[in-house]
């Protein structure tokens, strides 16, 4: 009889998980909170954990960290996502740390990754678990958990941010790998030049397990091919497709963006060159792009150079038009552009102040004089008496004339500002409002 059916097969993993650390020392980053003196610092060393949020990018270390407190302080590790997880899950594992409190008289840690998918509802069960000491709760997310989480699992929970590992974090983690003859590829017979490490590490972006199944990719075609190097043709087949960090609809994608629009409002063209460049080799939609630099265009840019819109909307057209990748150098001409612009908001401001006079105010009904009259009737009722037509006057301008309801008369939204076009604007409104203080005539009695 056969029995292998009986005999315990050693389980695949992935290099990513064979690496992950055991021990505080074994990890490598985040020296901003793993430092001396840092409260999580100090949790593992001494073994005492507290519920904590792990807000990073992938591939940063939030479930290793959480994995290296349950082992510094001997608590009973239980993990869940929040992709595949719902109330039965969150019930199944609060009752497993009640019996390992009860029988073993253990702690638990609770490690919810993706915690943000989670709903209110759901954030809330943890609450009163988190309040009687039955479990520590650990949550990691790519979101922002301000805008994600509650306020009340905030209020109980110490935040802290991992940050994308640096270039020099990765390719120690990139060594590890090649040297550990245990768990990592020092026991086969496979070599990497250093522009080959460097090429690696820079494609990983700041993640260590992308970097990881990179390298594991690697290796297997350098097997495949009995050879103990790999060729820069295959390393460049490996690495494509392996894009850059850039999550539609997250917070790395909120960022970019706004990067991209302080860099045009601050005038900078090859910083906003950048982070357009950044955003496309991320893959995202050029048409996104292209509305949002046409909001720049109003917003930051106005009336100072309105050739700025003008040429915002070409380059929407165009890339519209022609599409990727011909149509995206329309989109870095205007970037550029609109970064080398005069500079206004005037008209954003104008345009905020208004409205809110219009939603906060009272609904002022249209003066008579500027009703339209294309009845009989209307004429009777004395719509559009006394209306003086303004091309008849000289400089095309009827000084003294106004058109707000008499309660808003003497109100101002839009004040140009002192660059570009904006500044002649200024001047002629300056102008027209001398003629308007100088008229003998006066539209509304309470001016006379």
């Amino acid at each position: 009889m056969n029995d292998s059916l009986f005999t315990t097969e050693q389980v695949y993993q992935p290099l990513a998980a064979r690496l992950r650390p055991g021990k505080l020392q074994e990890f490598i980053g985040q020296e901003h909170i793993l430092s001396p003196g840092k409260p999580l610092y100090e949790a593992l060393l001494k073994g005492q954990p507290h519920s904590m949020i792990f807000w990073g990018p992938p591939g940063t270390g939030k479930t290793t960290l959480a994995r290296l407190l349950a082992h510094s302080s001997q608590a009973h590790f239980e993990s869940i996502s929040a992709v595949l997880s719902g109330v039965k899950e969150i019930r199944a594992a609060i009752e497993k740390a009640q019996l390992v409190r009860d029988q073993q008289g253990k702690k638990s840690i609770l490690f919810v990754d993706e915690v943000h998918r989670f709903n209110k509802s759901q954030q809330d069960a943890f609450l009163p678990y988190i309040e009687d000491g039955t479990l520590i709760f650990i949550g990691a997310t790519t979101e922002n958990p301000s805008f994600e989480l509650n306020n009340a699992l905030l209020s109980r929970a110490r935040v802290y941010v991992l940050k994308s590992l640096q270039h020099e974090d990765l390719l120690a983690i990139l060594q590890q790998a090649m040297d550990d003859v245990e768990r990592g590829l020092a026991g086969q017979s496979f070599s990497l030049s250093d522009s080959q490490k460097q090429a690696l590490v820079q494609s990983a972006d700041g993640d260590a397990r992308r970097l990881l199944n990179l390298l594991e990719l690697a290796a297997e075609l350098a097997n495949a091919e009995d050879s103990e190097s790999i060729s820069d043709e295959t390393l460049s087949q490996v690495i494509q497709g392996s894009t850059r960090r850039f999550d539609k609809g997250g917070d790395v994608f909120y960022e970019q963006i706004s990067a991209l629009h302080k860099a045009v409002r601050g005038s900078s063209p090859d910083a906003a060159l950048y982070w357009l460049c950044r955003m496309l080799d991320g893959g995202c939609d050029p048409l996104y792009i292209a509305r949002r630099v046409v909001r720049m265009a109003s917003e930051d840019i106005g009336n100072a150079d309105p050739r700025g819109l003008e040429i915002a909307l070409n380059a929407w057209d165009v890339q519209e038009r022609l599409g990727s990748p011909e149509g995206e150098l329309t989109l870095a001409q205007a970037v550029i552009y609109l970064a080398c612009a005069a500079k206004s908001n005037a008209s954003y401001k104008a345009f905020k102040s208004a409205m809110r006079e219009v939603r906060e105010g009272e609904s002022h009904d249209v003066p008579m004089h500027i009703r339209n009259a294309p009845t009989q009737l209307m004429k009777e009722m004395d719509y559009g008496e006394d209306y003086r037509y303004a091309h008849d006057a000289p400089d095309g301008y009827i000084a003294g004339d106004n058109y707000f309801p008499e309660a808003l008369k003497d109100k101002r939204f839009y004040f140009p500002g002192d660059r570009g076009l904006e500044a002649r604007i200024r001047e002629k409104l300056d102008y027209l409002r001398k003629l308007d203080r100088e008229s003998d005539f006066k539209r509304y009695e309470s001016d006379k």
